[in-house]
C-alpha cells in the first residue's frame, strides 16, 4: 500500500513523545472528521510477524471508510503518551497492538470518554471505552501442538516465545505444551523465554539450542525474532511454526505452517462496534466456533494450509482436535505452570 509522504512528528521533551506517524491515503468523501483511527504498534510493520498482522487492521479499517494513521516502535515508556496525544487531537479509535498497551489505556481512558480504546492481544476491558480484542491463543497452541508431537520423531520438541507471564503468550505456550501431551504424555516439551520479541539472533541461538537437545519440531510466539527461529530450523533440517506467509517464504522446506492471526478481520469488527457505540468495555475473543471469525487459521501458503511434508495423519489429528474445540468437547484450560520455562 502506498502511503503519502505526510508526517506528524512530535518530540519528547520532558514528558513529551518522541514518535512519527504515518497517515494511509484516503479515498475522497470516504470519511468524516468523526470517523479517524491510528493504530500503535510496538515494532516494524516490515517484520512478516506480528506487526506486519496488525498493520492489516488500518487496512481494513481504511477500507470501511476511516481515516487511518499509524505509528510504528512505540517503546513501553511511550505507550501511554501516544494514545493519549491521538485521542486529544481527536481520534475516535485508538488501537495498541499488543498487550502491553492495557494499562496505558486504562490510564487514560477515562480522560477520553468520546475515544474507544482497543488493545489487541489484551486480556480485559475497563469502564465503558476501554475493550481488548484478541484470538483463542490457547486453542491455536493446542491444535500446533497436537501437530508437532504427530511429526516428532525423537520425542522432544521445543518453543521459544519472550514476554514471560504475559496472559496471552501463558494462553499459547500452555496450549502447545497440552496439546503435545494430549497426543503422548511422555513427549519432552521444552520452553525457552528471551529478553526480547523483536530479537531474531537472540531466538535462533535459543531454538539451536533446543535442536541441540533433541527437539525436531520448534514452536515459538516471537515479533521479528521469529525469524530466528526459522532460520535456526532451516540450518539443522528440523521443523519450525511461523506466524506468516513470509515465513514459508525464508524457508519452504522447514515451515510445516503458520498461525496467521486475522488482525484484520478483527479490528475491521471492533470499528464496526465502535460507530455503532457497543464496543466498550469488554473482553472479545475469537476462536473456533465463534461467529464471524475465527481469529486466525492455519496456512502454509497461498490455498494451502499446511506444507506437504506434513504427513496426512499428522493433518487428520489436528482436524480431529479442531472439530472437538469448535463443538465444545476439548475446553482448554491454562494455568502459568502449563507455560513454565523449561521442562
Amino acid at each position: 500500500m502506498t502511503i503519502n509522504g505526510r508526517k506528524v512528528m512530535y518530540r519528547r521533551r520532558a514528558l513529551l513523545l518522541a514518535l512519527a506517524a504515518s497517515v494511509l491515503p484516503q479515498a475522497a468523501g470516504s470519511a468524516t472528521a468523526a470517523e479517524k483511527a491510528a493504530i500503535l504498534l510496538p515494532g516494524s510493520i516490515n517484520d512478516q510477524s506480528w506487526n506486519a498482522n496488525g498493520y492489516q487492521g488500518a487496512e481494513q479499517l481504511k477500507a470501511k471508510g476511516w481515516e487511518v494513521a499509524y505509528s510504528e516502535n512505540v517503546a513501553p515508556a511511550d505507550m501511554a503518551e501516544a494514545m493519549r496525544d491521538y485521542a486529544g487531537r481527536g481520534y475516535t479509535l485508538v488501537i495498541g497492538h499488543t498487550g502491553r498497551f492495557l494499562s496505558a489505556a486504562q490510564q487514560i481512558g477515562p480522560d477520553y470518554p468520546k475515544t474507544t480504546f482497543v488493545v489487541g492481544s489484551g486480556s480485559a476491558g475497563a469502564g465503558t471505552n476501554v475493550t481488548s480484542v484478541d484470538y483463542d491463543n490457547a486453542q491455536f497452541g493446542y491444535l500446533m501442538g497436537v501437530l508437532a508431537a504427530k511429526m516428532s520423531k525423537t520425542g522432544k520438541v521445543g518453543s521459544v516465545n519472550g514476554l514471560e507471564g504475559l496472559p496471552n503468550v501463558v494462553a499459547q505456550v500452555g496450549g502447545f505444551r497440552k496439546g503435545v501431551k494430549s497426543v503422548d504424555p511422555n513427549i519432552e516439551v521444552k520452553v525457552v523465554y528471551i529478553q526480547n520479541m523483536e530479537d531474531a539472533a537472540e531466538a535462533k541461538e535459543a531454538a539451536l539450542s533446543l535442536i541441540a537437545g533433541g527437539a525436531d519440531f520448534i514452536f515459538g510466539k516471537l515479533n521479528a525474532g521469529q525469524a530466528g527461529i526459522i532460520q535456526a530450523a532451516k540450518e539443522k533440517g528440523v521443523m519450525a511454526s511461523g506466524r506468516s506467509l513470509g515465513h514459508s517464504a525464508i524457508a519452504p522446506e522447514a515451515v510445516a505452517t503458520n498461525i496467521i492471526e486475522k488482525w484484520g478481520d478483527m479490528y475491521g469488527s471492533a470499528g464496526d462496534a465502535a460507530k455503532a457505540g457497543t464496543l466498550g468495555g469488554k473482553f472479545q475473543v475469537y476462536g473456533l466456533g465463534t461467529p464471524g471469525s475465527t481469529g486466525a487459521d492455519f496456512a502454509y501458503q497461498d490455498g494451502k494450509p499446511f506444507n506437504p511434508k506434513v504427513p496426512a495423519e499428522a493433518v487428520a489429528a489436528l482436524d480431529a482436535a479442531r472439530a472437538k474445540l469448535a463443538a465444545g468437547e476439548i475446553k482448554v484450560e491454562v494455568t502459568k505452570a502449563d507455560a513454565r520455562g523449561g521442562v
